[in-house]
């Protein structure tokens, strides 16, 4: 990393989320700024070869698609539940769900 902490990069997405957090988001005290982390993202992945890049892309596209599901399915169940008021959903794509997005 830029900062100085080496991460492996055996495959462990999971490892490099939590070490871009700590010594980028940590470390500026929740102040981090979008560039800072970008800056941060593509020096990892300019150090990432091609085999690396496909592995953690695919680990990323599946983290991030069981988060999307568990956002669609909280989003329904708050609907079912009655506790979906205005804002609480925001962001979530849910309109047949009956979630507003604002």
């Amino acid at each position: 990393m830029l900062t100085g902490h080496e991460i492996p990069l055996d495959g462990d997405l999971l490892y490099v989320l939590e070490s871009l957090y700590r010594e980028v988001t940590l470390s500026r005290e929740l102040k981090a700024t979008f560039e800072e982390v970008m800056q941060e993202i593509v020096h990892l992945v300019e150090e990432m070869d091609e085999d690396a890049r496909k592995r953690y892309l695919v680990e990323s596209l599946f983290l991030n698609t069981v988060t999307y599901e568990n956002e669609r399915l909280g989003a329904y169940m708050k609907k079912l539940s009655g506790g979906a008021g205005r804002g609480e959903s925001k962001g979530l794509r849910g309109s047949e769900f009956g979630v507003r997005c604002v």
